[in-house]
């Protein structure tokens, strides 16, 4: 690489996000009818230690809930066996490396897209962030989709598959912006 480049790139602003970049998700209920009401947002930031979401919801049960990375960036409805699934065009679990298996966060083995649980307080809202060890860089969740499960996630496929999380209530896309200034 030329000695100038990293250079131009530092002087305006061009390339990859870096530690602290912060991307924001609009998650929205998923209905029968595609997304539905605003349940606030989750923003994505890098940290040394990995990808940190960080939840401003409400509306949500209280309880744990499934909180994953999904392949596609669309979380409109499918029908699946004559039934309207919400969300289901956001696909399956993000699993880039095929490991074909769900799994804990932190296991070099599992999907990608599998992420911490989240805690959902009785009053509905959550905001405890969590952190996703394997994802070190926003630019890999572009044009995926952010969803949260009806159930608990134990992080295993089984007894059930894909830890148990049941029906997707909340989707959002994540769409993270690129700098196009020329050099």
């Amino acid at each position: 690489m030329k000695p100038w480049i990293p250079l131009a790139f530092a002087l305006f602003g061009i390339g990859a996000a870096q530690a602290g970049d912060t991307v924001s998700v609009v998650m929205e209920q998923a209905t029968e009818t595609g997304p539905g009401a605003s349940l606030g947002t989750v923003s994505i930031r890098q940290s040394a230690y990995g990808l940190v979401f960080t939840p401003q919801l409400n509306g949500l049960e209280p309880g744990i809930h499934g909180f994953h990375i999904h392949v596609a960036a669309n979380c409109n409805a499918v029908e699946v066996d004559d039934k309207l699934t919400p969300a289901g065009a956001a696909g399956g679990h993000w699993d880039p490396n095929n490991a074909g298996r769900h799994g804990f966060p932190w296991e070099d083995d599992a999907h990608l897209g599998d992420l911490p649980a989240l805690y959902v307080a009785a009053d509905g809202s959550v905001s405890q962030p969590v952190l996703a060890p394997r994802l070190k860089e926003l630019e890999e969740l572009h044009n995926r989709a952010l969803m949260i499960h009806a159930g608990a996630d134990n992080h295993s496929d089984h007894p059930q598959p894909l830890g148990g999380g049941g029906a997707r209530v909340a989707c959002g896309v994540i769409k993270v912006p690129t700098s196009s200034a020329p050099i």
